[in-house]
């Protein structure tokens, strides 16, 4: 799969608050392109407050795959959740013991799977990330086969709703196309003919 010549952060930028900040009152902002990088070590939600009367989702490092991941965690929070720093949700940094990481992979799993299918959709690569690299060593193959068969089920099933309008737009600015074939993973090979 040819893989698109520019994927700048201000692209996703553009798309995502094209389709979503007036729809949505929320805006997709690079903390390295908005000189908060120093400060931001780690992506982060922030709900509208005093500061900005807008939903901020706030991805580190100007990397495109990091936006990705983070709409994607956006597009699977509800409306209550979406009024909550980071959702509501606890995270543990790098270096998290083997059950603290077991918790974590349970809760990534869906925005993965979302992940890739808007990477395919951008004509990107997707890698999975177990996210530990300073931490216990646990089954990244285990974990690997529940984000395939996540976003099968997302494929085959109903994707919600700003995913599957998110993944739409990236479809036509990027020209990618998913397909269910390219929801398995190398090892997985022979469970193609199962479906």
């Amino acid at each position: 799969m040819p893989i698109h010549s520019t994927y700048r952060c201000q692209d996703i930028i553009k798309l995502f608050n094209g389709v979503f900040a007036d729809t949505h009152n929320t805006r997709l902002l690079c903390a390295l392109c908005d000189g908060r990088n120093g400060a931001l070590d780690e992506p982060v939600y922030e709900p509208a407050n005093t500061e900005h009367g807008y939903h901020q989702i706030v991805f580190a490092h100007g990397y495109f795959a990091s936006a990705l991941h983070e709409i994607a965690h956006w597009c699977l929070a509800g409306k209550a959740r979406r009024l909550l720093e980071d959702f509501g949700y606890w995270y543990s940094p790098d270096g998290r013991s083997r059950e603290l990481q077991i918790q974590f992979e349970k809760v990534e799993v869906k925005p993965q799977a979302l992940e890739w299918l808007f990477s395919i959709a951008s004509r990107r690569v997707f890698v999975a990330s177990a996210d530990n690299l300073a931490g216990e060593k646990g089954d990244d193959l285990a974990f690997r086969l529940l984000v395939s068969a996540q976003a099968r089920a997302y494929f085959l099933n109903n994707l919600p709703p700003q995913a599957a309008l998110l993944l739409s737009q990236l479809t036509l600015a990027y020209g990618g196309q998913v397909t269910l074939d390219q929801l398995y993973w190398p090892e997985e090979s022979g469970s193609k003919n199962t479906l």
